[in-house]
Formats: structure tokens, C-alpha cells, sequence
């Protein structure tokens, strides 16, 4: 059968022959898999004798600073004042994280809204100037309607920054005139349009507020423009 053609000589061979390497593996398996060992592995258990750690035990006690997992950011009390360093912070969380939707000046006009997004609330609604801070507080962390929670991505201190920032935002946007300084009362005089001047007690309109993209914010200053005169 040496000169037959090998299809021939694999025949010859028969099914006993090729089964052998199978047999073989089939072999080996079974020798790695001990029932014994496979039921009673190396191992050690919670309330164990464990001489490896000093402790001479296997459950060990947390090590100082060690964080639960069930609360990774355990909720914080309403800062009691509003610094200066509390608003840089709430400008720039609420620039990251809010802008998109809400806009920079709070109007519900933000860059996704623009592009199809469902349309949040202003900012500067009535109901949402006289909701108590705690109210946003918890919108920010559990979420409502369209809006997701945002738990996750901000902490409570960095919330309690942007509600903050939030009251100076409404406040900035809804202003009496009687309140403002000499100048500024002197520039919404030259910006008021001949027979209505306005008063001291006038509230400026959404119609007189700057437009989306050239919106003042708090804290910003007056820059010069090309006609020598001032805007922001």
C-alpha cells in the first residue's frame, strides 16, 4: 500500500487509527479536571485563620480615608453664604455642563436646543426665580422630564456652586433700575428709545435684554468697541 494514492492508504488506515489522537486529548481533559480539587479549591473564607496577614485573620478592616461604594458622594448641606470663590466655580460647572441645553444666559436657547433638542424652561420663568434653592439642588441630582440626572458627572459641592451661580444669573437678568448704579442707570437712559425714557421702578424686558450670544453675564466687564463707546 506504500505506492497507493493517499486516499487509498487513509482508508486502509480505518477509523480506529484517526480516533487516537481524540482518545488522547480526551485524556488529558479528564486528568485536569480532578472532581476533588475542582470542589475544594484553595481558598480563604471570610472569618478564616489567615496567617499571611499580620491580623492572623482574612476579613480585614477598611484602611483609613477608605470611601463606601454605596455612596461615592455623600450629599453636603447648603453652603450658608455665597463667595466669590463659590460663583467662579458655579460659572465655570454651569458653562460645562448647562450651556448646552440652557444656554449661557439661561433662556433655554443652548447649542443643542438649536439643533433639535427639546426645549427646557427659562431659567428666568417666574416659578424657577421663586423655587428654593434645594429645588434645584435636587433637579440637578435626580433629574426632571427630558432633563437626565447628573449625579454622576457632578458632585454635590460642584452642584451647590452652579445653583449659586444660577441665583446670580436670574438676578443679573431680572434687575430693577432703581437698584443699579448711577452709570449703569445713566446707560439704559441713552439706550431707551424716544418717548419712553423709562423710570427708576422699570424692570428691564426680555425684548431690551441683550440677545443670545452677546448676553451679559455676571462678573463680566465692559469692553470698548470700535466706535469708542462701550459694550459687553
Amino acid at each position: 500500500m506504500r505506492n497507493a494514492p493517499p486516499g487509498q492508504r487513509a482508508a486502509a488506515r480505518g477509523p480506529g487509527l484517526r480516533a487516537v489522537p481524540v482518545l488522547a486529548l480526551a485524556a488529558l481533559a479528564l486528568a485536569a479536571c480532578d472532581g476533588a480539587d475542582m470542589v475544594s479549591q484553595p481558598k480563604a473564607k471570610t472569618w478564616d485563620r489567615n496567617g499571611f496577614f499580620p491580623q492572623g485573620r482574612t476579613m480585614l478592616q477598611p484602611v483609613p480615608g477608605t470611601v463606601p461604594r454605596t455612596v461615592p458622594n455623600p450629599p453636603l448641606p447648603q453652603p450658608a453664604a455665597a463667595s466669590a470663590e463659590l460663583l467662579a466655580r458655579g460659572r465655570e460647572r454651569y458653562g460645562v455642563f448647562c450651556t448646552p441645553c440652557h444656554g449661557a444666559a439661561g433662556y433655554g436657547d443652548g447649542i443643542i436646543v438649536q439643533r433639535g433638542y427639546p426645549r427646557p424652561p427659562s431659567l428666568h420663568a417666574a416659578r424657577l426665580r421663586e423655587a428654593p434653592a434645594q429645588a434645584h439642588y435636587d433637579v440637578i441630582t435626580n433629574g426632571r422630564g427630558s432633563m437626565l440626572s447628573y449625579a454622576a458627572q457632578v458632585p454635590p459641592a460642584d452642584r451647590w456652586a452652579i445653583v449659586a451661580y444660577l441665583r446670580a444669573l436670574q438676578l443679573s437678568q431680572d434687575v430693577a433700575v432703581a437698584s443699579l448704579p448711577p452709570d449703569e442707570r445713566a446707560r439704559l437712559a441713552a439706550r431707551a428709545t424716544p418717548g419712553d425714557p423709562g423710570t427708576p421702578d422699570d424692570r428691564t424686558e426680555p425684548a431690551d435684554r441683550a440677545q443670545p450670544g452677546d448676553r451679559a453675564q455676571p462678573g463680566d466687564r465692559a469692553q470698548p468697541d470700535r466706535t469708542g463707546g462701550a459694550r459687553r
